[in-house]
């Protein structure tokens, strides 16, 4: 008889059960929150390296499309205005300062039109710089563009001498995170305190 009593109190799930259950959903829910919070972080910058390295290889077939044999031994060299900063990221351009997309939706006054059109070595070299900053831009606006060179040879007249080694360079700053740990590269985060990926290439015509 007494046990049958103590069956029948027991009638539903209790308040504090409830209260368990609700805490143990809520865990559950806070690290699902916090994966996609660092996948998005993942993917953002998953996007800008794919990005990045089809660009770098596009540097390379361009340059290789506008070398010409070397008046100064034996070899392939290129423009110097490949290698001027100012034809790269839109810093000759006022667009740049306010949108670097705005860039990229037409052809700006002082890029030349070498679509189609005959251009100089210099014009094709602004060309094509403007061209490949607006590629870097496509997937992640903060993403900039360096081509260098180790010059082998200072005494002529070319940025770049014939056989020197050239240095395609893609950057773009990460959000550090406690749970998300970042290799640095030294090459593009050469003062204390920057925090860059970046994608680099080196090449010779």
């Amino acid at each position: 008889m007494r046990q049958h009593t103590l069956q029948q109190r027991q009638t539903g799930v209790g308040f504090i059960e409830v209260l368990i259950t609700l805490f143990i959903l809520a865990i559950g829910l806070l690290g699902v929150a916090s994966l996609q919070f660092v996948g998005s972080f993942a993917n953002r910058d998953a996007i800008s390296r794919t990005q990045s390295e089809l660009v770098a290889e596009q540097v390379a077939e361009r340059l290789r499309a506008a070398a010409r044999p070397s008046l100064v031994g034996d070899g392939l060299v290129v423009n110097n205005g490949y290698f001027n900063a100012n034809n790269y990221n839109f810093a000759s351009l006022s667009c740049g300062s306010t949108d670097p997309y705005s860039c990229c939706l037409s052809l700006p006054s002082g890029i030349p039109n070498c679509e189609g059109n005959v251009c100089t070595e210099a014009q094709m070299a602004t060309y094509d710089s403007w061209a490949l900053s607006c590629s870097a831009i496509q997937t992640n606006r903060d993403v900039t563009i360096q081509v260098t060179c180790t010059d082998s040879n200072a005494g002529d007249a070319d940025s770049c001498s014939a056989g020197s080694r050239i240095h395609v360079m893609l950057m773009w700053p990460v959000t550090k995170s406690t749970t998300q740990k970042y290799t640095l590269n030294s090459r593009c985060n050469s003062k204390s305190g920057d925090s860059n990926a970046c994608v680099v290439k080196d090449i010779t015509l």
